[in-house]
């Protein structure tokens, strides 16, 4: 069992940045980002591969980065250029797969969760 713990969620103004954090309690080799906006489906926001890869959601490469520091057991996700659409309920995810693209985490999900932190981007 992998516990995931999200920090960072804030409300800021459109424009500014956010840094938010995913404590793990164990690696796995894929780990990523999903957001939920009120009212809307959940969606795959950013990977990161075992080896590095990483791959974005088109509505944010460019804007966003996402990195892990396994000497810390901490996942982040850079987001910057912060827009009102990007409101939602950040979560991280990781799954023991080695590859894990957007398309396939928002249809299969993956395998261990985190309750997620608030981004609220006000105009």
């Amino acid at each position: 069992q992998v516990q995931l713990v999200e920090s960072g969620g804030a409300s800021v103004q459109a424009g500014g940045s956010l840094r938010l954090s995913c404590r793990y309690s164990v690696s796995t080799s894929s780990m990523g980002w999903f957001r939920q906006a009120p009212g809307k489906e959940r969606e795959g926001v950013a990977t990161i591969d075992f080896d590095g890869t990483t791959t974005y959601a088109g509505s944010v490469k460019g804007r966003f980065t996402i990195s892990k520091d396994n000497a810390k057991n901490t996942l982040y996700l850079q987001m910057n250029s912060l827009k009102p659409e990007d409101t939602g309920r950040y979560s991280c995810a990781a799954d023991p797969s080695p590859r894990i693209t957007i398309a396939a985490m928002e249809i299969y999900g993956m395998k261990f969760g985190g309750n997620g932190t608030l981004v609220t981007i006000s105009s």
